[in-house]
């Protein structure tokens, strides 16, 4: 099960408790259980982290895909220009098209690395917000069940 499931399921649990009469709330809960599902959520969240980080490492891969990919459209084209002959419009015609190719391979390069950031900068916001999440409602469930705990001592 991933975190969110097992935080479905501790809310269940928590909705299902049978709840003490005056006291806001506070409810029984069976501590193994809660303890065993906690157990899963810390054992799931390095896996999240590790999805996030492997999409941090795509990102740079595609980034680093990209430049290759335009150091190599600008050395073919440097490449063409030297192996035309060395008349004056021809020169200057070559010249002009070497430039048109570095400036298209720069702006793709430019519109791949942005387009690569805002996909990464998107799955990483929304892996933090579903993290931070899960960590919210960790603590509440936490504290409930610390709370719970208190009162069946008292």
């Amino acid at each position: 099960m991933n975190v969110e499931n097992l935080l479905d399921e501790l809310y269940e649990m928590v909705d299902k408790a049978w709840n003490f009469p005056l006291t806001g709330g506070k409810a029984v809960l069976d501590g193994e259980a809660v303890k065993g599902i906690l157990d899963e959520i810390r054992d799931n969240l390095p896996q999240e982290l590790r999805q996030a980080k492997a999409i941090v490492a795509d990102r740079n891969q595609i980034i680093s895909d990209a430049k290759r990919e335009a150091e190599s459209i600008v050395r073919i084209a440097e490449e063409r220009a030297k192996t035309l002959v060395n008349q004056d419009e021809i020169v200057r015609q070559a010249q002009q098209k070497a430039n048109e190719l570095v400036s298209q391979s720069q702006a793709k390069f430019r519109e791949m690395r942005r387009a690569s950031n805002d996909y990464i900068d998107d799955l990483m916001k929304r892996t933090d917000d579903a993290l931070a999440a899960n960590l919210a409602e960790l603590r509440k469930t936490r504290n409930n069940i610390k709370a719970s705990q208190r009162n069946n001592q008292q």
